[in-house]
């Protein structure tokens, strides 16, 4: 997948649609478009096989086209047109949203329409349709607009390759993976528990690094890569970094020490490897490098240039993947979750109101309960509201803070109260680690009286 960045801003007033050259896929009938758009209804894209005209209406074409409507009918229908005419017409798919910009991603694949919210394909999805005579000649992107202006801005072009794995069996309504080709997708593994699990996933990834000569695309997580060196992203919404001249396979090692704090790497990659990891500034892994190379300057012996190197974090420990235990500085996560910073989940508790601006990652990382809430194709990973009812706020913070930092503050370990209701917390959401320190603890409390 290659993803290319357009800068734009633009207000499409009712019955008029806006085309731009260089709005298109680069292989007819296989890419797709993601966006943000303002709209309480009929947010409207048009794909064409030539750019239509400055005053075209999707109404009026007779050429071969599809036509994809995101709220219509005030915001409570999905529609799907094939040259004018509906195929789809989904109720109660309510997309939009009239109080701020929602980013939203269509891919169309060999008349497969996939439709999601979100910035990546396989992210969030919420509708998918086949058509079973498919128009392969599609290419020209038109934004529309029906009986309200509509805003866009951030809309680019992504053009799917055989690195994004296209669905076989498609369900009618909420997509149902069943078998993929292409390519194996990396997917979720509920029994292999910590941040290694999200390694080069698409789950809950909000950017892509684009390497090497071939484009390929790679997914990562920016509060993630943000503790663990300096990436340097523009702004929050900024979630493509291109790396022409770097291989897959030196990220792929920048990326694998990072998740899991250990990786492999040929002798002769030590060099290319030490370079990036100094560009982004992890520099726990410079100094690996940097170690392997003096010792194999100092002993001729050593140096054969396809032996592989192991790299390791000094704190890393055996199976484990905790973050205290990964190159990434657990203060700058502390500070995130303060601050708000990359947060992709605002947490409500009813009664008592925002809890935290929180990241989906580092929860599901620890709890299998918030990695299917967020992944599985439920209402809470089509959202960035949590609302949680019966929880008590106190406990629940403390679980927050216990994620983020893995560690519990005196005033928890002090109060027998709120001990047990973060104990009954940590069951709840199956954070593991939490619930056996709790018990620990509560056990120490435990006398013969």
């Amino acid at each position: 997948m290659v993803v290319e960045k357009k800068e734009m801003f633009l207000t499409v007033p009712p019955f008029e649609c806006a085309w731009r050259e260089d709005l298109k896929f680069r292989e007819a009938g296989r890419g797709c478009v993601a966006f943000e758009a303002y709209a309480c209804n009929d947010v409207t894209l048009v794909f064409r096989q030539n750019v239509g005209s400055q005053g075209y209406h999707y109404k009026r074409d007779s050429s071969p086209h599809y036509t994809v409507i995101l709220g219509s009918h005030r915001n409570r229908r999905l529609r799907i047109e094939v040259n004018g005419k509906t195929v789809v017409d989904a109720a109660g798919i309510g997309l939009c949203c009239s109080s701020s910009f929602q980013s939203y991603w269509i891919s169309i694949y060999d008349g497969l329409i996939s439709i999601g919210n979100g910035n990546y394909p396989l992210q969030g999805v919420v509708f998918q349709w086949r058509d079973p005579n498919p128009n392969c000649g599609v290419q020209y992107i038109g934004l529309s607009s029906w009986d309200k202006h509509v805003k866009y801005r951030n809309v680019n072009v992504l053009s799917l390759t055989p690195h994004v794995p296209q669905l076989k069996h498609v369900s009618f309504g909420l997509c149902q993976v069943e078998d993929v080709e292409g390519e194996e997708m990396m997917v979720m593994d509920y029994e292999k528990w910590g941040l290694k699990n999200f390694l080069e996933s698409w789950e809950l990834s909000d950017m892509l690094f684009i390497v090497g000569s071939e484009e390929r695309p790679v997914p990562a997580h920016k509060a993630i890569l943000a503790a663990s060196g300096n990436f340097s992203f523009r702004s929050s919404s900024s979630f493509v970094v291109k790396l022409p001249t770097v291989s897959y396979g030196i990220l792929h090692a920048l990326l694998q020490f990072i998740y899991t704090g250990w990786t492999q790497i040929p002798q002769h990659q030590l060099g290319p490897l030490r370079a990036l990891s100094l560009q982004f500034e992890v520099m726990s892994l410079v100094k690996q490098c940097e170690e392997n190379m003096e010792r194999l300057k100092q002993d001729d012996k050593l140096s054969d240039p396809s032996k592989i190197v192991e790299l390791t974090y000094p704190c890393i420990q055996l199976h484990s993947s905790t973050l205290a235990s990964l190159p990434i500085s657990i203060e700058r996560l502390r500070q995130f979750k303060l601050t708000g910073q990359y947060s992709d989940v605002n947490i409500y508790i009813e009664s008592y109101g925002l809890v935290a601006r929180a990241h989906k990652v580092v929860l599901s990382l620890w709890s299998v309960p918030f990695a299917k809430m967020f992944t599985n194709g439920m209402s809470e990973s089509m959202t960035s509201e949590l609302t949680l009812k019966d929880v008590p706020a106190e406990a629940f913070m403390a679980m927050l803070d216990f994620l983020y930092d893995g560690e519990l503050n005196d005033k928890i370990i002090d109060s027998g109260a709120l001990l047990l209701q973060l104990l009954l917390l940590a069951d709840q959401f199956g954070v593991t680690f939490l619930h056996q320190e709790c018990c620990k603890m509560l056990l120490d409390c435990l006398s013969e009286g």
